[in-house]
């Protein structure tokens, strides 16, 4: 097992901890700026589904969260909000997690 492998390990366990917390399920890692609130360069923007009973004040406690746990900023942008082209824009650059 090399180092990347370990730290995609950690990040995704993060994930799921954070998960576990607010109503939302992570999607995918995004390119930088796309969460455009979010304007520190080393952040990390996440892509993740709206569940029931998530609010912007639930979202933004994840944010806070996730970015205590990983010591980074950290922007998500909830699939459901994307509209149209922007849409097809972001999600051709959606990677994986």
């Amino acid at each position: 097992m090399n180092i990347h492998e370990n730290e995609q390990r950690g990040l995704r366990d993060h994930l799921r901890a954070v998960e576990e917390i607010f109503p939302l399920r992570f999607i995918g890692l995004l390119p930088r700026g796309a969460a455009a609130h979010v304007l520190e360069n080393e952040a990390l923007d996440l892509l993740a589904e709206k569940l029931p009973g998530l609010t912007l004040i639930t979202l933004t406690g994840a944010e806070l969260d996730l970015a205590k746990r990983l010591h980074r900023p950290v922007g998500i942008v909830l699939d459901s909000e994307l509209r149209g082209r922007e849409r097809e824009e972001v999600l051709s650059q959606v990677r994986p997690l």
